[in-house]
Protein backbone atom coordinates (compact mmCIF):
# COMPACT_ATOMS: atom_id res chain seq x y z
CA UNK A 1 0.00 0.00 0.00
CA UNK A 2 3.02 2.41 0.65
CA UNK A 3 4.30 2.27 -2.85
CA UNK A 4 0.29 3.31 -4.11
CA UNK A 5 0.63 5.88 -1.91
CA UNK A 6 4.34 7.02 -3.27
CA UNK A 7 2.77 6.66 -6.63
CA UNK A 8 -0.23 9.08 -5.91
CA UNK A 9 2.20 11.32 -3.96
CA UNK A 10 4.21 11.85 -7.55
CA UNK A 11 1.33 11.93 -9.75
CA UNK A 12 -0.32 15.00 -7.44
CA UNK A 13 3.18 16.82 -7.58
CA UNK A 14 3.97 15.85 -11.17
CA UNK A 15 0.37 17.49 -12.00
CA UNK A 16 1.21 20.44 -10.02
CA UNK A 17 4.87 20.68 -11.32
CA UNK A 18 3.67 21.15 -14.82
CA UNK A 19 1.65 24.18 -14.43
CA UNK A 20 3.96 26.05 -11.58
CA UNK A 21 7.42 25.96 -11.83
CA UNK A 22 9.14 24.92 -9.07
CA UNK A 23 12.95 24.25 -8.29
CA UNK A 24 14.50 21.00 -7.79
CA UNK A 25 13.96 21.92 -3.89
CA UNK A 26 10.66 22.95 -3.91
CA UNK A 27 9.52 19.57 -6.19
CA UNK A 28 11.17 17.54 -2.83
CA UNK A 29 9.09 19.06 -0.18
CA UNK A 30 6.23 19.03 -1.77
CA UNK A 31 6.99 15.23 -2.89
CA UNK A 32 7.33 14.97 1.24
CA UNK A 33 4.36 17.19 1.79
CA UNK A 34 1.67 15.58 -0.06
CA UNK A 35 3.23 12.05 0.68
CA UNK A 36 2.50 12.38 4.60
CA UNK A 37 -0.35 14.63 3.74
CA UNK A 38 -1.68 11.07 2.06
CA UNK A 39 -0.25 9.29 4.53
CA UNK A 40 -2.45 10.90 7.66
CA UNK A 41 -5.62 10.48 5.63
CA UNK A 42 -4.80 6.63 5.04
CA UNK A 43 -4.24 6.24 8.83
CA UNK A 44 -7.85 8.00 9.63
CA UNK A 45 -5.82 11.31 11.37
CA UNK A 46 -6.55 15.02 10.43
CA UNK A 47 -4.11 16.35 8.04
CA UNK A 48 -1.93 19.21 9.78
CA UNK A 49 -1.21 21.52 7.33
CA UNK A 50 -4.50 21.55 5.13
CA UNK A 51 -5.74 24.70 5.13
CA UNK A 52 -3.30 26.60 7.07
CA UNK A 53 -0.60 28.47 4.72
CA UNK A 54 2.41 28.40 5.66
CA UNK A 55 5.06 31.08 6.61
CA UNK A 56 8.31 31.52 4.46
CA UNK A 57 11.34 32.19 5.21
CA UNK A 58 12.17 34.89 2.59
CA UNK A 59 12.86 38.53 4.11
CA UNK A 60 11.18 41.38 2.67
CA UNK A 61 14.19 42.87 1.26
CA UNK A 62 14.98 39.10 -0.52
CA UNK A 63 11.04 39.04 -1.85
CA UNK A 64 11.29 42.23 -4.18
CA UNK A 65 13.88 40.87 -6.81
CA UNK A 66 14.70 42.31 -10.03
CA UNK A 67 12.41 40.03 -12.39
CA UNK A 68 9.70 38.85 -10.01
CA UNK A 69 8.51 39.18 -6.15
CA UNK A 70 7.74 36.73 -3.96
CA UNK A 71 4.19 36.88 -1.59
CA UNK A 72 5.16 36.51 2.27
CA UNK A 73 2.21 35.13 2.88
CA UNK A 74 2.29 32.09 0.62
CA UNK A 75 5.88 32.15 -0.58
CA UNK A 76 4.99 31.51 -3.94
CA UNK A 77 6.63 33.96 -6.68
CA UNK A 78 6.99 34.54 -10.38
CA UNK A 79 4.90 37.79 -10.02
CA UNK A 80 5.35 40.97 -11.93
CA UNK A 81 2.92 42.52 -9.05
CA UNK A 82 1.24 40.58 -5.63
CA UNK A 83 -2.08 43.02 -6.16
CA UNK A 84 -3.94 41.05 -8.13
CA UNK A 85 -2.57 37.96 -5.82
CA UNK A 86 -3.31 39.41 -2.80
CA UNK A 87 -6.78 39.82 -3.62
CA UNK A 88 -7.75 36.63 -5.01
CA UNK A 89 -5.57 34.11 -3.16
CA UNK A 90 -5.07 35.47 0.07
CA UNK A 91 -8.44 38.03 0.47
CA UNK A 92 -5.87 41.61 1.22
CA UNK A 93 -5.46 44.45 0.04
CA UNK A 94 -2.03 46.10 -0.27
CA UNK A 95 -2.42 48.04 3.01
CA UNK A 96 -3.17 45.02 4.99
CA UNK A 97 -0.26 43.27 3.32
CA UNK A 98 2.33 46.41 3.96
CA UNK A 99 1.31 46.59 7.87
CA UNK A 100 1.32 42.95 8.79
CA UNK A 101 4.65 42.57 7.33
CA UNK A 102 6.15 46.18 8.19
CA UNK A 103 6.60 47.02 4.21
CA UNK A 104 7.04 51.20 3.71
CA UNK A 105 4.06 52.66 1.70
CA UNK A 106 6.79 54.05 -0.58
CA UNK A 107 7.59 50.27 -1.65
CA UNK A 108 6.03 49.25 -4.81
CA UNK A 109 4.72 45.88 -4.38
CA UNK A 110 5.69 45.47 -7.99
CA UNK A 111 9.07 43.82 -9.52
CA UNK A 112 12.17 46.30 -9.81
CA UNK A 113 12.56 45.77 -13.85
CA UNK A 114 8.41 46.71 -13.73
CA UNK A 115 8.38 49.54 -12.10
CA UNK A 116 11.69 50.95 -13.67
CA UNK A 117 9.76 50.01 -17.29
CA UNK A 118 6.83 52.19 -16.34
CA UNK A 119 8.81 55.07 -15.05
CA UNK A 120 10.65 55.26 -17.73
CA UNK A 121 7.52 55.94 -20.21
CA UNK A 122 6.20 58.19 -17.78
CA UNK A 123 9.30 59.95 -18.43
CA UNK A 124 9.08 59.55 -21.88
CA UNK A 125 5.51 60.90 -22.63
CA UNK A 126 6.31 63.66 -19.96
CA UNK A 127 3.09 62.80 -17.71
CA UNK A 128 5.56 64.21 -14.86
CA UNK A 129 5.48 67.65 -16.81
CA UNK A 130 2.12 67.22 -17.25
CA UNK A 131 0.92 66.71 -13.59
CA UNK A 132 3.22 69.69 -12.56
CA UNK A 133 1.01 72.31 -15.00
CA UNK A 134 -2.11 70.33 -13.83
CA UNK A 135 -1.09 70.96 -10.02
CA UNK A 136 -0.54 74.60 -11.11
CA UNK A 137 -3.53 75.46 -12.33
CA UNK A 138 -5.28 73.63 -9.55
CA UNK A 139 -3.80 75.45 -6.95
CA UNK A 140 -4.59 79.06 -9.18
CA UNK A 141 -8.13 78.29 -9.41
CA UNK A 142 -8.39 77.75 -5.79
CA UNK A 143 -6.55 80.99 -5.26
CA UNK A 144 -8.58 82.66 -7.34
CA UNK A 145 -12.23 80.70 -5.68
CA UNK A 146 -11.06 82.03 -2.30
CA UNK A 147 -10.18 85.59 -3.89
CA UNK A 148 -13.63 85.97 -4.88
CA UNK A 149 -15.69 84.42 -1.98
CA UNK A 150 -13.26 86.49 0.10
CA UNK A 151 -14.50 89.83 -1.92
CA UNK A 152 -17.89 88.44 -1.58
CA UNK A 153 -18.09 87.75 1.44
CA UNK A 154 -17.84 91.90 3.01
CA UNK A 155 -20.24 92.78 0.42
CA UNK A 156 -23.12 90.42 1.22
CA UNK A 157 -22.51 91.53 5.31
CA UNK A 158 -22.78 94.93 4.26
CA UNK A 159 -26.50 94.21 2.30
CA UNK A 160 -27.76 92.41 5.42
CA UNK A 161 -26.77 95.37 7.75
CA UNK A 162 -28.44 98.15 5.65
CA UNK A 163 -32.22 96.00 5.97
Amino acid sequence: MASTIIEMAAEIVAAHASTTPMSSEELIAELQKIHSALQSLETGKEVATAGEETKTTVTVKEAFKKNEVICLVCGKGGFKTLTRHLNSAHGMKPKEYRKQFGISSKQSLSARSLTEARRKVAQERGLGNNLAKARQVKAANATAKKAKTAKAAPKAKTAKTKK
